[in-house]
């Protein structure tokens, strides 16, 4: 290994970088010099790895912080614009597919008994839509980052990475969707000023059944698909997140709905079977998970750590469910297009925030910002052109104004038995909505991505479950901004009853 010291630099040198390089093997042409960015204040002998031992993270090994300008320019080399677009538009419309699912399967409960008297079922709906974000896409960050790594090679190592992540995933739908359930009653009996303690164990009961079954359903898709893409050499960052919630929030809202009216036929006579349910999830399950995931080296940390932002989402999630609640009455047809401009924002900032943090992963260290990007940027910058993310927002911007006219036309159809009840007033505010929102997320990404890097946080695990709870929140609020809009012109959105 070869380091020069920046402190050994003369005043031609720049303080701010430093030399590494490091040889794989006796080859010659294994030898690959490498540059690291390092601030002024960073301290080599003291950086810790993730052992917590001193000494250079060992995770970064050859790949290094880009520094000059020909090796900047490799680096967008390796995937071609049109490749990286058709590897996130074709996973982009089958994701669209199944927010047109999720909004028509939420209109169609709405019908449902249960649904009708247990009004803070609608609260519950976006939080535990909002899971996939906050637990299933930031696994999918944290396998693809391993996968573009290098780091799945060793069939054992690759082993304990699933059964930890799946594990670390049904600790925390567990632990969240008890919370959830908590806030939705709560939340929904200040609204509605209605209280039943039978309502509190039957939501209970949904809430875990929906959030771990959901969960452990998606976890497997992902898996598949992390490993299937990078066996046949595709990027796992613009594939995963959006084929996982292409079906995430149809088999949520399928699992909550059938749970809920199967409980809800039998919470008068048979409340022990809730309690039971609570219970085995509480008190077996739950204990069962956590052992699993203290003795797995590369969830662990998470484990503990990795509690904030999920919690944090989930409220930020329910608010979401409070603006459904005060919507889904008021204006009909408003639950048929909610699911698709909250998936379809979510799903597209969370590719932006992988992309971002496995670059930066790949090409820096924590703490340490590299020269092809910068953590505080115009938002003109950090979306159309500036620094090198601003490739991948471009292209996500560009995609997603023809992509939600496909689907809320679609939608528009499906829903209304194959007649259009869309007119342009609301195609327009539709899609104006929805292009405001967008650019909103991909900035928040950048910023926030940045920012937990700079303050040495994994942006894998704390990014995502922010951003889409954002994209919650934000597009159910747009969303009702714009029927309101169209209500105040007499231009209402009318659908077929």
């Amino acid at each position: 290994m070869n380091i020069k010291n920046p402190e050994t630099f003369d005043s031609t040198d720049d303080m701010s970088t430093g030399y590494y390089s490091e040889k794989a093997n006796e080859d010659p042409k294994q030898y690959t010099p490498t540059i690291i960015s390092f601030s002024p204040e960073f301290n080599f002998k003291n950086e810790q790895n993730c052992d917590g031992k001193k000494g250079f993270d060992k995770q970064k090994s050859i790949e290094s912080v880009l520094s000059t300008d020909t090796v900047i320019e490799a680096l967008p080399k390796k995937e071609k614009w049109y490749s990286v677009s058709i590897q996130i538009f074709i996973p982009f419309m089958i994701a669209g597919i199944g927010t047109i699912g999720a909004g028509i399967v939420l209109g169609k409960v709405e019908e449902y008994e249960v649904f009708n008297l247990v009004k803070a079922l609608y609260v519950l709906v976006p939080a535990l839509l909002g899971l996939k974000g906050n637990l299933d896409m930031c696994l999918a960050s944290r396998l693809s980052t391993q996968a573009n790594l290098g780091n799945m090679k060793k069939k054992k190592e690759v082993l304990k990475m699933i059964i930890g992540n799946i594990g670390l995933v049904q600790v925390q739908a567990i632990v969240a969707s008890c919370i959830v359930s908590v806030f939705a009653i709560t939340a929904s009996t200040l609204m509605n000023g209605n209280f039943e303690w039978n309502h509190v164990y039957l939501l209970a009961a949904c809430s875990i059944l929906t959030a771990t079954l959901s969960c452990f359903t998606l976890d497997f898709l992902l898996i598949s698909v992390i490993f299937i893409s990078h066996r046949i050499k595709l990027n796992p960052d613009n594939l995963a997140t959006p084929l996982a919630a292409s079906i995430g929030d149809v088999v949520s809202l399928l699992v909550l709905s059938s749970w809920a009216r199967l409980l809800y036929n039998i919470h008068d006579s048979h409340q022990w079977v809730m309690f039971t349910i609570v219970g085995v999830y509480v008190m077996l399950i739950l204990p069962a998970w956590v052992l699993v995931v203290r003795k797995n080296e590369y969830t662990k940390t998470v484990l503990y750590q990795g509690w904030t932002p999920v919690l944090c989402a989930l409220f930020i999630s329910g608010g979401g469910g409070l603006v459904l609640d005060l919507a889904v009455d008021r204006f009909p047809g408003y639950v048929t297009f909610q699911p698709i401009i909250n998936g379809i924002g979510g799903n597209l900032v969370s590719v932006h925030a992988s992309r971002t943090s496995t670059m930066l992963h790949k090409t820096s260290i924590k703490g340490v910002i590299p020269p092809h990007t910068k953590q505080w940027v115009a938002p003109w910058t950090a979306l159309l052109k500036g620094v090198f993310p601003a490739k991948t927002a471009r292209l996500l911007l560009a995609m997603s104004i023809p992509g939600q006219i496909v689907f809320v036309l679609s939608a528009d159809i499906i829903s209304n038995d194959g007649a259009l009840v869309a007119r342009f007033p609301f195609i327009a505010s539709y899609l104006t909505v929805t292009v405001i929102q967008l650019i909103i997320l991909l900035y928040s990404a950048h910023l926030m991505v940045h920012t937990l890097w700079k303050f040495k946080i994994d942006p894998d695990n704390f990014a995502i479950p922010y951003l889409t709870a954002m994209g919650d929140l934000l597009g159910s609020t747009l969303l009702l901004l714009a029927f309101m809009f169209l209500e105040s012109i007499n231009q209402e959105y009318r659908p077929r009853t």
